[in-house]
């Protein structure tokens, strides 16, 4: 019995882990602490296995184990580590690089890091994991309106840190004299 659960664990895990540990890398920014994530997420999966695996979606189940694995470092820690920047950032700015797409990618990248965390997590879900807004308030255990609050939060200021004029970010429009009155 035990080799069995074993075995479907582990077939579980070659199966899904790569889509697993692109939610962790999403919801953490950095390669090593979503390693440490999905590792941990699995292996609370992994102590009730028999009935995660009985029970209808797994990866669902891994997935809201995850995601709250993240939300209780969130909670523990009120400062997140600060990041070194790795050689490459260091030079970005003085070669110019040949593929436009990966600058792209990069800066939305950077731009993700910069949302809350529980704003980052509703943006990963609806628009990386393409989840409905039901879906993603019932694996945060939060109300579909903060869901919705958090999405356009969440994309608005995606928008501006990716595109600061205001004019083409959809920002404040308004104009304002010298001394910040309304023009």
């Amino acid at each position: 019995m035990k080799d069995d659960v074993g075995a479907d664990f582990r077939n579980f895990v070659a199966a899904r882990s790569q889509r697993l540990l692109s939610a962790a890398y999403l919801l953490t920014g950095d390669h090593g602490l979503a390693e440490d994530l999905l590792q941990t997420a699995l292996l609370k999966a992994y102590r009730h296995w028999g009935r995660v695996s009985t029970a209808g979606d797994p990866e669902a189940y891994v997935r809201r184990i995850l995601f709250n694995q993240r939300v209780s470092w969130w909670r523990r820690r009120q400062l997140e580590a600060v990041s070194i920047p790795a050689y490459h950032d260091s030079v970005a700015g003085t070669v110019e690089d040949a593929s436009s797409g990966l600058a792209d990618r990069d800066r939305m990248w950077r731009a993700l890091r910069e949302l809350p965390p529980r704003t980052r997590a509703v943006v990963v879900l609806r628009y990386w994991e393409d989840l409905s807004e039901t879906a993603t308030a019932e694996l945060l255990d939060c109300s579909v309106g903060t869901v919705k609050s958090l999405a356009s939060r969440g994309l608005a200021r995606l928008r501006g840190l990716l595109d600061p004029d205001p004019e083409t970010a959809g920002g404040d429009t308004e104009k304002h004299d010298a001394k910040g009155a309304r023009a």
